[in-house]
Parts: C-alpha cells; structure tokens; sequence
C-alpha cells in the first residue's frame, strides 16, 4: 500500500490540534475584540442606515465662467471625499451629477453631522492677519501681554494653543508659560488669543490695518469698514452668515468665531497672507513626548513656507491681538493661534487641549479646506432606510435559502462529510461577521447592499473548496487506497486547486475594488474579504478536522453513511505491494 509522503506533511498530519487551536484563538481573540470595544454589529451604509444627501452647485466669480470645468470639479469631489473620509465616515459617496453640481451621500452616523458641516463649508480656506477681535456684543478691552498664555476663545473651542515650528527662538520671544511647564525651547510658539480686544495696537501692520491712510478712498474704505466691525453682532445667524460677504483675498474683512466658551466673537482681519493651497499636509497626531496631547502638525509648500515664515514673523513684533492670525474657511474663523517668532522651517505644530476629534477636524480643514471652486448648497435630503431594510430582509432570506439548499446538498452527496463542511461554513461566517465588524471602526467599512450579495456570493466560493477536497479524497478511494493515505494524497492535489480558484477569485475582487467606486466597492471588499477567509478556514480547519476525523471508524471502514463507502464509489481492490519474482537459478551455476 502506497504510503503518504515523510518530512513536513506527515509532520502536518500527526499534528493536526495545532491548526485546530490557532483557529480557536483567532475565533476567542476577534470575537473578544468585537465585544471589548462594543463594536458587535457591523456598522451600516446609507442605503440600509439612512442619511443625509446634499447637492452643491458650483457658482463661478463673474468673468470666471470657464473655471467650471471637469477638471476642476473632479478635484473638488476628490477633496470633499478626503474631508469626510478624514472624519472616518463609514460609505460617504461623492460624485458629480452634470456639469455643475456635486451629490454627498453621508450616511447616518456618530460623525454625520460634523461630516455636513465641513461638506457644506466649501469656500477657499485662507491665513489673515487679526487687527482688531472682541466678544461680540462685550466690552472693548486692550490687549495685556499676559493674556497671550490664557485661554482663549476660537471655533475649535480650544485654549491655550501654540505652534511649534523648525526655526530657533528669537531673543525677543519670551516663552509662554505653558511652553516652560513642557520643557522644551520655545520654537514659534502659536498661542490661540485669550482676551478679546477692540482695538487695534500701534504695532499693527500698517499695510493690513483699516485706519485712516493719507489716500481719501483709504480713509473712506477703513472708516466703512470700522462701521461695519461695529455694527456686526456675531450672535445673529444672518449677519454671522453673511459678515465679510464678497470680501477679496488682497481686501481687509470681517468675520466671526465662536470660542471655547461658546461665545461668538467678531474679528477684523487684514488681507490674506497664506491660502489654503500653501498647505502641503496637515494631520492629528497623539504627542507623547510631552503633556500636550492631541496637537495638529502643518506642513507648507515651498511658496507657502516662505509666505508663512514672513507673515510670522511681522506678527511675532506685535503685541496681541495682532500678533495673531485668523484661519478663515468659509469667511468663519476656526482658529485664532497668536505668533511669539518667526516660523521659517515649513512646519508648525498647534497644540492645545484638543480632544482627537477636535484635533482632527481642525487638520481636515486645513488639509482639504483649499477648494477650487466655491460652491452653493441647493438642496439638503434625509434618506430613510425604509427600502435598503426591505431589500436587506429580502437578501438576508435569499441568503437563508442558498446557506439551507447548499447544506442540503452536502447531506445527500457527502452525508457524513457534512460534519466537516457544516462545521467550517461556520467558522467563516464567525470570522466574517466578527472582522466586519471591527473593520468598521477600524476602517470605516460599511455593510451596504452589494456587500450582503458578495457575503452571499462567498458562501458558494467556501463550499467548491470543501467539494474539491472532498472529491479529491473519493478519487483516492477508487484507486483502491485506505482513507488516511488518501487524505494526505489528495491534499496537495486539491490545495493547489484551491489556492489557484481563490486567487483568481481575489484578482477580480482587487481589480473590482480599484476601478469602481461607492457601493460596487463594498461588493468588491466583502468578496475578497471572504475569499482570503476561505483560504485560512480551510487550510486551519478544513484539512486539520479532516485528518482527526480520519482516524475514526466511522470514517476510515468506509461505513455506507459516512460519504466514503468504498463499494458505492466503485473502488478498485486495494492497493498492495508484492515482490517482483526472482529470476530462476542456473544449477549450473550454483
């Protein structure tokens, strides 16, 4: 009788509890995952979730009609698609719809809302100068050089910011507080303004500054918009809303920001020094070298590193608030850092008692705030889930009847195999359910509908690699070998049939993923998810579970319900070893 291979096979074979209990663990340590972290269903997508769709229209600047272009709009769906991926929602689908509008599907979710707000704020994001800042509708106060190191008042709702650049202090920078307390040298240290001021100090850049010039229309344009700053009450939504409307980059405005406090303040900004382009990468990042916690690191462009370095260090000479610079996006003030030197290295740090999310909404805007178009929102639509639940029912019971018509099938053809073959769908729905949901915090992976089908589709792809197996063992059996030799035998005939299936399998789903967008993405993932899962399920549980079973006597003497009866596969007489007959001896010879 044939005898199956030495070395690392039967190595394999002897030694199959090893496979079986490194399944387990993987079973143990997801599902354990997925209830520690609480994350125990599968997070859903819009069609099955519900949602938010808005619908933006770009509007182009008089004379600047060609700007809308496809060029220029497919760079806006790129950037408002990194924006609400950077917040970590899960499925958000932005796309064009004709030549001027933008659809963003953003589904239900722990951070929708914020995922709209920073969606619908779609103007260029610009660095300004402050001149003048107070609570609106509050009392006019100086600026006392003290105030530089208290808490302030910004629409990230933060205090005590500053930025840490590459450039060296300057003698005439005295470090903040809070910079000592952290141990390190001071290096461009950005501090969020503390006390609101309504006055502009004699340091202000004179170039940026309303007050009176020698030229008449100066005057008259610094005086118009004085008025305007004094009139301006951030509180009201209308005039928060249209405060510093029509405003040029290379023009003084208005503007307003609500503070940590949650007060609104309004500021009066000088013309726009840096713009949102100069920005080459901004992230959150977790300082663990220092108490400082969640900060937003900035990196600038070659031009905007220049541009970034001289306005700092004009501002550095004043005294607060105009040592400060405003971020404007969408003529709102998210951030107000102040400035004790110049920052001339291309890289600065705001950090402050920023919380992750905060940290991270504040480098999205700095990151994708810089749009080449301004847009419009038309229409704002709450999509229910109404439908996506019906068609999920419908595709869960779809699912139901091919997981009950395949189970059946393996009874009536494999009969006792079945306990091998049931067993081990299981497992792969086990760690199916338990990466997808985990994935969906970790990645932002949303189960839509497709995604149900590919989960569908997979059930077929895990039980063809149990038939090849299974019918690779029956084809050992008719040649007439015993059930361990045939096992081991078929093995590596069926394994690479396996793999070579799977990997092809995998290939269309990589290339499915890569060439499509939105929901046919989630059918993509999910059928390459599980195909990967197939591979693990049954080179780990499968084939080891086979070869325990092996060893019983209900599977190895071939009894007539355990699917390997010899007789009802026409089996061959058994494979036996015999002597070649000796040549006969010449007695002559002997």
């Amino acid at each position: 009788m044939a005898a199956p291979k030495k070395g690392r096979s039967a190595s394999a074979q002897s030694k199959p509890g090893r496979s079986l209990a490194l399944i387990l663990i993987a079973i143990v340590a997801l599902t354990g995952g997925m209830f520690a972290s609480g994350n125990t269903t599968p997070r859903l997508g819009i069609d099955l979730a519900g949602g938010t769709s808005i619908t933006l229209r770009a509007v182009a600047e008089p004379g600047q009609e060609s700007a809308i272009n496809k060029t220029n709009m497919d760079t806006a769906v790129e950037i408002m698609n990194n924006r609400v991926n950077g917040l970590g929602v899960t499925e958000a689908e932005v796309q064009t719809q004709g030549n001027k509008n933008i659809i963003v599907n953003i589904p239900k979710g722990t951070n929708s809302k914020e995922a709209r707000q920073q969606v619908g704020t779609t103007a260029k994001l610009y660095f300004r100068p402050v001149l003048t800042t107070e609570v609106s509708g509050g009392p006019a106060t100086s600026p006392s050089p003290s105030a530089s190191a208290s808490p302030s008042g910004k629409a990230t709702g933060k205090a005590t910011e500053k930025a840490t650049g590459k450039s060296t202090p300057s003698s005439s920078s005295t470090p903040s507080p809070t910079a000592t307390s952290q141990g390190r040298a001071v290096t461009g240290a950005l501090k969020a303004g503390a006390t609101p001021s309504a006055t502009a100090s004699s340091s202000a850049k004179t170039s940026a500054s309303p007050t009176p010039s020698s030229s008449s229309s100066g005057s008259a344009a610094a005086a118009k918009l004085q008025a305007q700053y004094t009139a301006l009450d951030c509180t009201n939504k209308k005039q928060r809303a249209t405060a510093g409307q029509g405003a040029k980059p290379s023009d003084p405005t208005i503007a307003c920001g609500q503070n940590s406090a949650g007060q609104w303040q309004k500021y009066i900004l000088g013309p726009a020094e840096v713009d949102g382009t100069d920005v080459k990468k901004a992230q959150a990042v977790f300082n663990t070298q220092t108490a400082a916690g969640w900060t937003v690191t900035m990196e600038f462009t070659g031009k905007g590193s220049k541009k970034f370095g001289d306005i700092t260090g004009k501002l550095a000479k004043n005294q607060q608030p105009q040592n400060q610079f405003a971020i404007v996006l969408d003529g709102n003030v998210v951030s107000d850092p102040s400035v004790s030197q110049a920052l001339t290295g291309g890289n600065a740090e705001i950090t402050g008692n920023f919380s992750q999310q905060e940290a991270q909404s504040l480098a999205n805007m700095l990151s994708y705030g810089a749009l080449p178009l301004t847009f419009k929102e038309d229409s704002v639509t709450t999509v229910t889930a109404a439908l996506g639940g019906e068609q999920l029912h419908a595709g869960l019971i779809a699912g139901a009847i091919g997981l009950a018509l395949v189970v059946i099938y393996l009874l009536v053809f494999y009969r006792g195999l079945s306990v091998i073959a049931i067993p081990s769908l299981l497992v792969s729905a086990i760690l199916t359910y338990a990466l997808m949901s985990l994935l969906g915090e970790a990645i932002g992976f949303a189960l839509n509908l497709p995604a149900v089908c590919g989960a569908i589709v997979a059930i077929g792809i895990t039980a063809d690699s149990f038939i090849v197996f299974f019918e690779r063992i029956r084809d050992e059996i008719r040649e007439g070998r015993s059930l361990r030799p045939a096992v081991e035998r078929a093995w590596p005939r069926a394994r690479r049939t396996i793999l070579v299936s799977d990997f092809v399998s995998f290939l269309a789903a990589a290339v499915l993923f890569i060439v499509t967008v939105g929901k046919v993405q989630g059918f993509a993932f999910t059928l390459g998810l599980t195909t990967v899962l197939d591979v693990v399920v049954v080179f780990l549980f499968t084939k080891p579970l086979m070869t325990v079973l092996a060893r019983r006597k209900f599977f190895y003497g071939g009894h007539k319900w355990s699917g390997l009866d010899p007789k009802a596969l026409g089996a061959k007489p058994p494979l036996r070893r015999t002597r070649r007959p000796s040549a006969p001896v010449d007695p002559k010879e002997a």
